[in-house]
């Protein structure tokens, strides 16, 4: 049975994009979401994944909704599981 699982380093590289696009270093967004820069660190390198009340507050301190994160997500998602056909 195929169970789905969301990749912490997908994760990562879609909060990292995101805040790059944004023109946030780390220290800043990290400041902002009042989280760790080194845990903001960990989560864009994928080696931890962030629970929903930091991903919210990582949303809010980009300037967008916790759904519009989620949409780029899971349209990343949804590439990465294209390109394994």
């Amino acid at each position: 049975m195929f169970v789905p699982t969301l990749d912490p380093k997908l994760v990562g590289e879609v909060i990292a994009e995101l805040r790059k696009k944004k023109g946030i270093s780390q220290e800043v967004l990290s400041g902002l979401a009042d989280i760790g820069r080194t845990h903001l660190s960990a989560i864009e390198r994928g080696e931890r994944k962030p629970t929903l009340e930091t991903l919210y507050r990582i949303a809010c301190a980009l300037d967008m909704k916790m759904s519009d994160v989620m949409i780029v997500l899971e349209n990343r998602l949804e590439k990465a599981k294209a390109d394994l056909k």
